[in-house]
């Protein structure tokens, strides 16, 4: 009854009343379109080069991660996010597990570096990726283990009642909330795509085991949220209502959309590691870099006279 009460004290509001003062972030677009142009900038110089190297697939693969970013933080979806459970989670969707692996199937590193003006590969990138200090710690953040806990925390702790509400209320945190969700999300990906130049820390075979173990806490969660006979995030009790959906409608629907979704992405995941390993070896080989690659990417990052200092 007090669920019933709280939905009807709220009146349905226009979409268009909701959406009417937003604006397209400039920041955020400006910063992915460069991150773009860069992209593609260095992926014709590779192709004009080594017309094998690097193929159209990667440039569309990279392009439509990039643009799942947008559409999770800048489009109308991030005003939508807090009258609806729904869009949130689509918002966590995207950042999380579309736009992270995607833009790993565009195989970045080389592209990006070859975009780049020399001088900023050569004097600054470069002797960032040479120092010590982050070759370690990149080697300890790209373990599996890590890797999966960071990923996984990220999911538990942000969905946590009081912290979801506090990160509703501050936009400041809500924006953190948002990197939390892409950088774990790039990192759990991360053992699964194996993006050039990194290299296997696990057996292949172990991938489609952590594909699966990753979709437990999701099912625990979204399980909780379906089936919960009270809503779990009150903020959404005084949220316009633009879909004329009560909150605890809205909160099941949000959460069946991440059961499922969570579920079918890491399962078809598991479905392509399997095949690539039950693939002859002939086609693996494919995927090796190759020493045009080597020497393109130190050949970016070296500085002679950097060298000679």
């Amino acid at each position: 009854m007090y669920i019933e009460f709280q939905s009807a004290s709220i009146p349905p509001t226009s979409i268009h009343d909701v959406l009417h003062p937003w604006s397209p972030p400039i920041a955020v677009s400006v910063s992915l379109c460069l991150v773009t142009l860069i992209y593609i900038r260095g992926w014709l110089r590779l192709r004009a080069a080594f017309p094998y190297l690097v193929s159209a697939w990667h440039l569309f693969s990279f392009v439509a991660g990039i643009s799942a970013i947008w559409l999770a933080i800048g489009s109308p979806l991030n005003v939508l996010d807090d009258v609806s459970l729904t869009v949130h989670m689509v918002q966590h969707l995207l950042l999380m597990s579309i736009a992270p692996p995607l833009i790993l199937l565009g195989a970045p590193a080389l592209p990006l570096l070859q975009g780049l003006p020399r001088i900023i590969a050569r004097r600054i990138i470069g002797p960032i990726l040479r120092s010590p200090l982050v070759k370690s710690l990149a080697h300890a953040v790209t373990h599996p283990v890590i890797c999966w806990l960071a990923a996984t925390l990220t999911l538990v702790v942000w969905h946590i009642p009081s912290v979801f509400s506090v990160a509703l209320r501050w936009q400041w945190l809500h924006e953190f909330e948002h990197v939390s969700f892409f950088a774990t999300g790039l990192l759990f990906w991360w053992p699964v795509v194996q993006p050039w130049p990194s290299t296997a820390r696990w057996p292949r075979w172990s991938i489609p085991l952590y594909l699966l173990a990753a979709t437990l806490p999701c099912d625990v969660l979204s399980g909780f949220l379906t089936f919960c006979d009270r809503v779990v995030y009150s903020v959404y009790f005084s949220a316009p209502r633009v879909f004329e959906l009560s909150p605890l409608d809205d909160q099941q629907r949000a959460a069946a959309l991440m059961w499922v979704s969570v579920t079918l992405i890491f399962l078809v995941a598991a479905l392509l590691v399997t095949l690539s390993i039950l693939a002859p070896s002939r086609a693996r080989s494919l995927e090796t870099p190759s020493s045009e690659s080597w020497r393109f990417l130190t050949e970016r990052l070296h500085d002679p006279k950097q060298e000679a200092i």
